[in-house]
C-alpha cells in the first residue's frame, strides 16, 4: 500500500504548468515538522515536494501562497530523467489525491485560522457571499419565532 498523509505550509507559492494536451499540472513543496527536537532543541523540518493534477492543480494557483497551510493526502512517486549532463536523476515526490486548505480563506497572510475545508473543486463563485435573509418573520412557517420579547411561563397557567 501506497499511502501518504501529510500537514505542513507551502514553501513557495505554486507552479501552474499544462501538459502537450493542455492537463493542469501545479507543483509546491511543503515543510512538514518533525515530532521531535534536535540536540540543540530546535525543531526541525522536512521539505516535501507535492504534484497535483488538473482542476484541483488551477484551484491550488488561484487559492494558495507561500505560507498557506495544507493538509495533503495522495502517494509517493519515484521517477527519472536523464540530466542536462548525461547522468540520471531521480526525483520523489508525493501525487496528491487530495488537498484540503486549512487556513482560513479571510485571512490576510493565509496563516492562521484552520476551517478544515477542502477547496479543491471550488469555483470562484463559491466564495462569493450570500445575500442576507429577508427580516420578515413568518409565524405559520416558525412557531418559535423570537419577536425580541421574553414571554413569561408559569405551571400556574396551565389548563391541566
Amino acid at each position: 500500500m501506497n499511502k501518504v498523509f501529510l500537514i505542513g505550509r507551502l514553501t513557495r507559492d505554486p507552479e501552474l504548468r499544462y501538459t502537450s494536451s493542455n492537463v493542469p499540472t501545479a507543483s509546491f513543496s511543503i515543510a512538514v515538522n518533525r515530532n521531535f527536537t534536535n540536540q540543540n532543541g530546535e525543531r526541525e523540518a522536512d521539505f516535501i515536494n507535492i504534484v497535483v493534477w488538473r482542476k484541483q492543480a488551477e484551484n491550488i494557483k488561484n487559492y494558495l501562497t507561500k505560507g498557506s497551510q495544507v493538509a495533503i493526502d495522495g502517494r509517493i512517486q519515484t521517477r527519472s530523467y536523464d540530466g542536462q549532463d548525461g547522468q540520471k536523476r531521480y526525483v520523489t515526490e508525493v501525487v496528491a489525491d487530495n488537498v484540503q486548505f486549512l487556513d482560513s480563506k479571510n485571512s490576510g497572510n493565509n496563516a492562521g485560522g484552520n476551517n478544515n475545508v477542502s477547496y479543491a473543486n471550488a469555483t470562484p463563485y463559491d466564495f462569493e457571499q450570500p445575500a442576507p435573509a429577508p427580516t420578515t418573520t413568518d409565524v405559520s412557517q416558525d412557531p418559535f419565532a423570537d419577536f425580541g420579547s421574553s414571554i413569561e411561563i408559569s405551571d400556574d397557567e396551565l389548563p391541566f
